[in-house]
């Protein structure tokens, strides 16, 4: 069979769709009301699309990684559209934009207006008013538009917000992006920000409340049912999205009940994939996180120790890296670092990838578009290219001077600890200046050690030679690392586990007033356990006045140093810093 082809048009607009999603996930999270308010919209979208960012030439290859990656209600809706839409080349997109609209709408099982299926219906009908193809980007922007600004009044929710639909959004951000690379109408718009105004900000007196639920995804294989299910299972649970695969049916429901569940599904087929987990509210009057402009806005990179949610409980913008496994890509933030030493202890090849450059220079344009200052702590040169891309959009765009960029000289850790403690001193409303030069000193005080479990990984790199690898690990060798301004030093070599934490806990003991005014990071791969139930209390000890974050380490580092490494990074966030 012929293998079918994706036009390198449809590629390029793919891409640039997905990126423009990309930088608008977070404000997708934090306005996501429908149908449940636990702000993960935008991140299910980034997941679920991903493979469009990825797509390359085979479309049927990116057809069964989209059904893969689908994960949550906006995710598993929009993959049953874009299935379809994926399928187009240049005589061809109205057509097939109505066959994904159909399929997006029966894969609901309830559906409703007031989402992203009214801008599935809003693009096919400003594309089939243009039966030979020449569309016009400004007019499908405001009939996309339109039709999101309308989901603030469709829906009971959404009204008693004050917002429009997150996942029409969403749609509305790819779009945009797919649409301005599609038509070659590439020109300065109106921002997202400034477009939707306030209906990008939740009611202060809007307050959702528990469901109760699991949020259950599943795979299901069937035979030759999978055309009703959607209408079988409608009792079952409530958001119910089902989308028929070729082998059965990729399954998203909310229930009391996942065990019932499960055992209802395995009376229609197999259940070959099955997680759930309990749905929390994450939007409520006491931490209600909107665009509001502040003094200084802290933006960093995922390559540093700082997980998701840690950086939103600070404000941090975080730009991703994308880990590569299995012939996909995830953004690093969502990927599971619990898959990722799976993976790589099974063998399985991992690497990563940068973001491209117009990734990049529309996060900086969409956050000084939302704030007034920001302060992009970046990687270090050492270890990316990612400083220069940001002075050069800098010099370029910022007559304004909202944009600051420092080269922090830091990774995993040390980027992590410089941007929380940063991030900390910017909340209290410090001006800019003041802040740039916190953060300045930070890059120069901020320590950090990382202990290496096996060199094969770093071998498999290309960071060790083969032959120092091999003899590493003949003689138990294991390298104490230390990321710098001038990147990674040597700076010691011990035998086992005890010999490293010795190592760290010398480091440690020459702080004074037992750590008093220091935050330490403990950063684990494959060994949270250990390092929670040995590591942390000897830490407790050594410096019993000091604050304590346990959090993964970056998965760029894990990628490139293996399961079994740790690091601990510290840093003085008391006057001694200013």
């Amino acid at each position: 069979m012929k293998k079918k082809i994706l036009s390198q048009k449809y590629i390029a607009a793919s891409i640039a769709g997905y990126e423009n999603l990309a930088v608008w996930a977070d404000l997708l999270d934090r306005i996501n009301v429908f149908p449940v308010a636990d702000g993960d919209t935008g991140a299910n979208l980034r997941m679920s699309l991903v493979p469009l960012r990825e797509c390359g030439n085979d479309m049927e290859f990116a057809v069964s990684s989209l059904a893969l990656s689908a994960r949550g209600n906006s995710g598993n809706i929009s993959v049953a559209f874009f299935r379809e839409f994926l399928r187009s080349d240049s005589d061809g997109l109205a057509e097939q934009a109505k066959k994904g609209r159909d399929k997006a709408w029966q894969a609901i099982a309830n559906p409703c207006a007031g989402t992203m299926l009214g801008v599935f219906d809003a693009l096919c009908l400003v594309l089939d008013t243009k039966q030979d193809g020449n569309f016009d980007y400004v007019t499908i922007r405001k009939h996309l538009y339109d039709a999101v600004f309308a989901t603030k009044q469709q829906l009971p929710e959404l009204k008693d917000a004050g917002v429009v639909d997150s996942g029409a959004l969403g749609m509305f951000c790819f779009f945009d992006g797919f649409f301005q690379q599609w038509t070659g109408q590439k020109r300065c718009t109106t921002p997202v920000i400034d477009m939707f105004g306030d209906a990008l900000c939740i009611n202060s007196s809007f307050e959702p409340q528990a469901t109760g639920e699991y949020c259950v995804e599943a795979s299901l294989a069937t035979d030759g049912m999978q055309e009703d299910l959607s209408h079988r299972i409608a009792n079952w649970g409530n958001s119910a999205v089902v989308v028929p695969d070729e082998s059965g049916v990729k399954l998203h429901i909310h229930t009391r009940n996942p065990q019932q569940l499960r055992d209802k599904l395995s009376a229609l087929g197999e259940v070959v994939a099955w997680s759930d987990e309990a749905i929390d509210p994450m939007i409520s009057t006491g931490n209600l996180k909107t665009f509001e402009k502040n003094h200084v806005r802290i933006m960093s990179d995922a390559a540093g120790s700082i997980p998701l949610e840690l950086a939103r409980s600070h404000g941090i913008i975080l730009l991703d890296s994308y880990i590569l496994a299995l012939d996909q890509a995830k953004p690093e933030s969502l990927f599971s670092s619990d898959q990722l030493y799976v993976f790589m202890k099974e063998g399985v090849r991992v690497s990563t990838a940068q973001a491209s450059t117009h990734e990049r220079h529309l996060h900086y344009q969409a956050a000084c578009q939302q704030y007034e200052k920001v302060l992009y702590l970046c990687t270090g040169a050492a270890f990316t290219g990612n400083f220069s891309i940001a002075k050069d959009w800098q010099k370029a765009h910022d007559s304004d001077n909202q944009f600051t960029v420092i080269d922090t000289g830091a990774a995993s850790g040390r980027l992590a600890l410089i941007a929380l403690l940063t991030a900390r001193f910017a909340a209290d409303g410090a001006d800019v200046e003041a802040v740039v030069k916190y953060a300045e000193n930070l890059t120069k005080q901020a320590e950090e050690y990382g202990f290496i479990h096996e060199l094969k990984y770093l071998v498999a790199g290309g960071r060790v030679s083969r032959a120092k690898g091999f003899f590493g690990d003949l003689l138990h060798m294991k390298p104490v690392i230390s990321p710098g301004f001038d990147g990674v030093r040597k700076v010691g070599v011990v035998r086992n586990r005890d010999a490293q934490l010795d190592f760290a806990l010398t480091k440690l003991k020459v702080l004074p007033d037992g750590g008093s005014g220091v935050l330490v990071l403990l950063q684990h791969t494959d060994n949270k356990e250990w390092l929670i139930q040995d590591v942390e209390p000897e830490i407790r000890k050594c410096v019993p006045e000091a604050e304590i974050l346990c959090v993964p380490l970056s998965l760029t580092s894990g990628v490139h140093m293996g399961p079994g490494t740790w690091s601990i990074a510290f840093a003085s966030h008391g006057e001694s810093a200013c």
